[in-house]
């Protein structure tokens, strides 16, 4: 199974979630301080650690935080935690960070997200902030066995393959593969454009192709539309009309929604399922379904933007 190969039992990762409140339904690691990545930033010795906990109860994890850890919150610790549990789930993209903090000797920040904010997130994509993140080679510390969190984990690795499948030629590497797929949390989102290295998601790809072989082999295995020649590391996917709408139809929500934009003429009033059926049949399906995934970060990005906005505005 593919959540297998995130898994880790690195001593260092699991001292550090020592001291922390322990009622996490998922912990994971990811980032440069885990996986090496090429390019300028690449002293993975010393980057910061970046860690996410997933909770079923925010006011509570966060309570019995703020008595281990208060320290590691900024102002807002003197509103409490159901405060910043209203932050975390109704401003940004329901995660809530702490940063810069030293534990163990290694500088981190970890995010705190509600484990059902999490599992919307992974099968809808509602702002693929999260979800992105575990499109990628993580290292999971702790899972509980919540049945329901670890089918959407599984279901958002194979919706990155989908999306990938429908702009992709017929025939690719794997190299291609994982490069349209770590590339998919950053399409439209302007940090890409102004300020982060423009490089990023090859120096994330190029040296972890093990990883997200790793990760995504069963997928590829196991998937009907594809024939994968491991051994040459090259694969081929069924584009007839047919073989893409299957495809378009088992797309997250809002992705799919934003196809149906992008196609939907006014006046016509159609339903998601046409516009898709007539998207797979249009010789650019890779684009439209490139543009789909562009507007969904562009929107994602401008609605944490403008509920930051709000939130400030309240608290000033």
């Amino acid at each position: 199974m593919a959540l297998q190969a995130l898994q880790s039992s690195g001593v260092t990762f699991r001292k550090i979630l020592s001291h922390f409140p322990e009622e996490l339904s998922l912990a994971f690691v990811y980032g440069s301080g885990v996986y090496r990545q090429a390019g300028p930033s690449s002293d993975q010795k010393n980057a910061m650690l970046d860690f996410v906990f997933t909770v079923d109860d925010p006011v509570t994890w966060h309570s019995k935080n703020l008595k281990k850890n208060w320290r590691h919150y900024s102002f807002l610790k003197v509103l409490g935690p159901k405060m910043i549990t209203s932050i975390q789930n109704n401003y940004g993209a329901g995660v809530y960070y702490n940063s810069l903090i030293m534990c163990d000797g290694r500088l981190i920040k970890y995010g705190v997200i509600s484990t059902n904010i999490l599992i919307e997130d992974l099968l809808n994509w509602n702002n693929l902030y999260i979800a992105g993140r575990l499109q990628k080679p993580v290292k999971i510390i702790s899972m509980n066995e919540d049945v329901t969190l670890r089918s959407a984990l599984d279901r958002n690795l194979k919706s990155a393959v989908t999306t990938a499948f429908l702009m992709l030629p017929e025939s690719f590497s794997e190299e291609d593969l994982f490069i349209e797929i770590a590339g998919l949390s950053y399409s439209g989102d302007f940090r890409m454009v102004v300020g982060e290295d423009k490089t990023k998601v090859l120096n994330i790809v190029k040296p972890n192709i093990a990883h997200f072989r790793e990760l995504y082999g069963s997928i590829l295995q196991e998937n009907p539309q594809v024939v994968y020649k491991s051994q040459q590391g090259r694969l081929e996917i069924d584009k007839s009309p047919e073989g893409q709408f299957t495809q378009l139809m088992t797309l997250p929500k809002s992705l799919q929604q934003q196809i149906h934009h992008i196609m939907d003429s006014p006046g016509k009033n159609r339903d998601v399922e046409e516009t898709l059926f007539q998207v797979a049949h249009d010789p650019d399906c890779g684009d439209v379904v490139r543009l789909g995934m562009k507007k969904s970060v562009i929107y994602s990005s401008l609605k944490l933007h403008k509920m930051w906005k709000g939130w400030l505005r309240k608290t000033s």
